[in-house]
């Protein structure tokens, strides 16, 4: 008969070996290694001005609500949308008569916003929540409709705002993966820099 104790100084041996390099060595490794091989996108992908200011990350939206930016979607992190610590959906569904509300209001709003008829079309996202409600991206049609009142309201020309949303503009994944979109968090950091000059 084996003895229990034996046992179970083996298992604490076991635990205590596997904490160490689990818990310990690895993270240091890959920790290490990213702040080596990737050390901008290790520090959170800051966006930092010219005055060393830190103005966001490339990864999480914020509430752009002037008319000079371009939006990003709605939000639904947190109580006033767009908190890092509450990320999240709405988790409505289809059939909620809440979310078809949100999204008629959403649609006049977004219509009236960028100039457009009353009964033109209105791309998914511009109306629409992501699953974390922190998504910088949108698409490129949501930014081509933007582009207009941006251009206006910076004094530029169309033309010279399209250059910074294709500046802006991320493929498919891997090539294959997804739609081609626009980190609406660089495309407006880049616009406040020229305006910066």
């Amino acid at each position: 008969m084996k003895n229990p104790f034996a046992e179970f100084g083996r298992s604490i041996v076991a635990t205590l070996f596997f904490a160490i390099i689990l818990c310990g060595i690895y993270p240091l490794i890959v920790f290490g290694l990213s702040r080596l091989l990737f050390p901008h996108q290790a520090n959170g992908s800051l966006l930092i001005d010219k005055s060393g200011a830190v103005r966001g990350s490339a990864l999480i939206a914020q509430d752009f609500t002037g008319p000079q930016y371009f939006h990003p979607r709605p939000s639904a992190a947190g109580p006033n949308g767009y908190d890092a610590t509450s990320s999240g959906g709405s988790n409505l569904g289809p059939t909620s008569s809440n979310l078809v509300a949100e999204i008629t209001e959403r649609i006049k709003a977004y219509r009236i916003e960028n100039g457009l008829p009353p009964d033109a079309s209105v791309p998914a996202d511009a109306v629409t929540a992501s699953a974390s409600g922190l998504d910088p991206d949108i698409s490129l049609e949501n930014a081509a409709l933007q582009i207009p009142r941006v251009a206006r309201i910076r004094g530029m020309t169309e033309e010279q705002v399209r250059q910074f949303v294709e500046q802006s503009t991320q493929g498919r994944g891997l090539g294959i993966f997804g739609a081609p979109r626009v980190n609406v968090m660089t495309l407006n950091f880049a616009l406040d820099q020229l305006a910066q000059k």
